[in-house]
Order: structure tokens, then C-alpha cells, then sequence
């Protein structure tokens, strides 16, 4: 009996030895080869030529014929923004995410922004370093901390990531508002354990929605996929129509919400406070504006890194492995139309 023809997988990026010896263990039939790059041409001809699965975050075959037997593309990424002009969107392959893999501790980061900017952590960092004991009114005026329960946290997009933030603000008391796409779960199958069920008391609205929406919001977190539909969705007009005073926490992509508006929100009083891990420019220029811009938490997106990243990668690329050999739909399909 002759041997099952060899599967070829390119990693581009830089899984340990175990990771990869661990892949080759469970699929005999695949061939594994990681070759570390930054651009297409880190990887040799004869290595492109061959490669069957891609595994890649952001290096691709510089044109069709560089890779003729590609057959599937798994991205180290959730999303797929980076990809919509570039000639790989129109590659006749299947594109696969790593969603699932962040959902637990993004919203977990997601309730430490809210609970340091309701605790005016950003006033208290301030004060800590000004190395001076504050008043007793500067302390009651500037540190008195707003409330989490009883108060009202919109959530732009409420899907997996969305639905976990919910279930653990739930937890806080608040009252929880989701504002998805389409009120129908999107259909297909999806790495991870399943999405937290919303508490039977959240409110969803859709786009055509959103004023509304940010109207009834004292905190809100956008956590949606960057695609044609929500580019600029939180414009200087969104921003308007949430309550005085509001907290906005940003955690999806650079260009939903508009930095210029949100800033000067900020600037006039109009809201209160916001944290951001994603940015239009990234990574964020040393000396710009929101590097030192009071009442801000700042972190270099690093909101969805995952302390068991390579585990779960690991089990994720495996299974879908499987699916591939064995000519089956794969997990975490990106849907071309919708864009993520």
C-alpha cells in the first residue's frame, strides 16, 4: 500500500519546537516547515512553490504563481481588515481566523478599563506621580468614584467577545445593551468554548439603531470587526448622542471611532473618560497627542493576547487540520461579503 501524499504547511511565524513537533505528531501525513518573516521574500521559492496550508499573521506569496498549490490560508489573527484590498482577499482559498481564542481575557480587560476609569484611575495615576498628597477636596472632587451598578454599558458588537463582556458586567450590576449586525447568531462553526448566553434582561439593537442606542449608554465599548459597514461608525455625531459625561472603551480597530471627535469630546467635558487599545496609526508615534491626553488609559493593543496562546493556537490549527484532510468545512471561516 502506498503512502497518503504528503500536505505541506508553511508557518511564518515562530511557534516553539514542541509546538511544532506536536502538530507533526498528530498529523503524520502533514510536512512542517516554519520559516520566521517579516516580508514574502524571508521565505525561498522552492518553500512557496510547495506550500499547500499557509499559517501566517501578515506575510503572503507576493502574486498567485509564487504559491500554485495554495489551498487554505490560517491567519494569526482574529480579523481580517488587513486583508480586504490586498490581492489575497481575491485568492480563490479559504481564509480561517484564530477567533475564540480571545474573548475571556478581552473582556476581562474590558472590565479593568471600566472599573479604572470609573475609579478615575487615570487621576490617581496622576496624582501618584505628582509625588503630592491631594486636599480633602481635591480627593472628594476628583477621585470620588462613578458607579458600576445600576448604570448602563452599550456593547458594539455582540458577538462572542461581546457577549462575554456582558455576562461579566451582568455580574457588576449594570444594565447591558448589545448592538450586533442582525439579531440572528451568525451561522458557521467557531473555536472555543460557545459564546456566554446574554443575560435575559440585555436590550440588542441593530446599526440602523445606534443613536438610540448610545442615547440610553454611560459606558461604551466597541469591540466590533473593522469592515465597510462600521469604518466611521462612531463618528463625531455617535459620539453626540451618548449621555453627558459618558466613558467610552475602544478595543476593535483603528477607524470606527473617530479620534479627532472623540478627543475633542474629551477636551469639552462632553465625556468623561476613555480607554484605547487600538488606534488609528499603529504603532502610535512617540510625542502624539494621545500618548499624554488627560483622562485616557492607553495600551499598545494588547487587549486580546492570550496567556495560552500557543496552546489554543495549537488545538485550533490541529483541528482544522483535520477538517482540511479529511475535506471537511473548516472552523472560523472569514465570510468574504461581511468582511471578518
Amino acid at each position: 500500500m502506498t503512502s497518503p501524499t504528503p500536505v505541506h504547511y508553511l508557518s511564518t511565524l515562530s511557534f516553539p519546537d514542541w509546538w511544532l513537533d506536536e502538530l507533526r505528531a498528530r498529523h503524520p501525513r502533514l510536512t512542517v516547515t516554519q520559516v520566521p518573516a517579516v516580508s514574502p521574500a524571508d521565505v525561498p521559492a522552492e518553500v512557496w512553490g510547495r506550500t499547500q496550508i499557509l499559517h501566517t499573521g501578515a506575510v503572503f506569496p507576493a502574486a498567485p504563481d509564487t504559491a500554485p498549490d495554495l489551498r487554505w490560508i490560517q491567519l494569526d489573527t482574529s480579523g481580517a481588515d488587513h486583508l480586504k484590498d490586498t490581492g489575497v482577499w481575491d485568492l480563490p482559498v479559504p481564509l480561517t481566523s484564530i477567533g475564540g481564542i480571545s474573548p475571556v481575557p478581552m473582556a476581562e480587560y474590558v472590565m479593568m478599563m471600566l472599573l479604572g476609569l470609573a475609579h478615575r484611575l487615570p487621576r490617581a495615576v496622576e496624582v501618584q506621580h505628582g509625588g503630592t498628597w491631594p486636599s480633602p477636596s481635591e480627593r472628594w472632587n476628583t477621585l470620588m468614584p462613578r458607579r458600576l451598578r445600576g448604570a448602563t454599558v452599550g456593547v458594539v458588537g455582540y458577538g462572542r467577545i461581546g457577549r462575554e463582556i456582558g455576562r461579566l458586567a451582568g455580574q457588576f450590576g449594570m444594565t447591558v445593551l448589545g448592538l450586533k449586525r442582525g439579531r440572528a447568531t451568525r451561522t458557521g462553526e467557531f473555536f472555543g468554548t460557545p459564546a456566554a448566553d446574554p443575560a435575559e434582561t440585555t436590550e440588542l439593537y441593530t446599526p440602523d439603531e445606534l443613536h438610540a442606542f448610545l442615547g440610553r449608554c454611560d459606558y461604551l465599548v466597541v469591540t466590533c470587526p473593522l469592515t465597510d459597514e462600521t469604518r466611521g461608525m462612531i463618528d463625531a455625531a455617535a459620539l453626540d448622542a451618548l449621555k453627558d459625561g459618558a466613558m467610552v472603551v475602544n478595543v476593535s480597530r483603528g477607524g470606527i471611532v473617530d479620534e479627532h471627535a472623540l478627543r475633542a469630546g474629551l477636551r469639552s467635558g462632553r465625556i468623561a473618560g476613555a480607554a484605547l487599545d487600538v488606534f488609528d496609526e499603529e504603532p502610535l508615534p512617540a510625542g502624539h497627542q494621545w500618548w499624554n491626553e488627560p483622562g485616557v488609559i492607553l495600551t499598545p493593543h494588547v487587549a486580546g493576547f492570550a496567556p495560552d496562546y500557543e496552546e489554543q493556537t495549537l488545538e485550533l490549527v490541529s483541528a482544522n487540520v483535520e477538517r482540511f484532510l479529511e475535506d471537511r468545512e473548516l472552523i472560523n471561516l472569514v465570510d468574504r461579503s461581511r468582511g471578518y
